[in-house]
């Protein structure tokens, strides 16, 4: 399975996808990038005249690629298909060092910390366009494939 292929699978379309490219995913993590375009919806009220992405929607974009997409590659052996795959977080721990401002880009790694039973918990890091720490945390849920039965 490789990046494309994650990607079609993933259960979010825009306003909430917050993929724009998967850069690698193996066994122990994944790097995945995303630009927030200055018309999301958010920046709107958040903050008057001076808008800033909000850190549920940065954890959001930490989940998506960080603990969703590996999730998907962990699943790879079961029967995928758009529309099947069952997530939930469980958990998450997230501590923000820097703003991100409508347009930026940013760059998500993430690093498995287990997956044992369907549940994956992760390290997750984000970056800005230099490299600068923007958040960091420990992310957790639940990965299933539904089945018919």
């Amino acid at each position: 399975m490789d990046e494309k292929d994650i990607l079609s699978l993933l259960p979010y379309e825009h306003p909430f996808l917050f993929v724009d490219e998967l850069l690698e995913v193996h066994e122990e993590g994944t790097k995945g990038a995303f630009t927030f375009e200055e018309n999301l919806d958010f920046y709107k009220g958040h903050f008057k005249d001076n808008p800033i992405t909000p850190g549920v929607i940065l954890t959001e974009c930490c989940a998506q690629i960080g603990l969703v997409c590996l999730g998907i590659y962990l699943l790879q052996e079961e029967s995928l298909s758009p529309g099947n795959i069952q997530i939930g977080m469980s958990s998450s721990e997230m501590e923000f060092l820097k703003p991100v401002f409508p347009g930026e880009r940013v760059t998500v790694v993430s690093n498995k910390m287990y997956y044992r039973f369907h549940k994956l918990k992760c390290k997750v890091k984000m970056f800005d366009a230099q490299n600068n720490l923007i958040c960091k945390g420990t992310l957790a849920g639940m990965l299933k494939v539904k089945t018919d039965e």
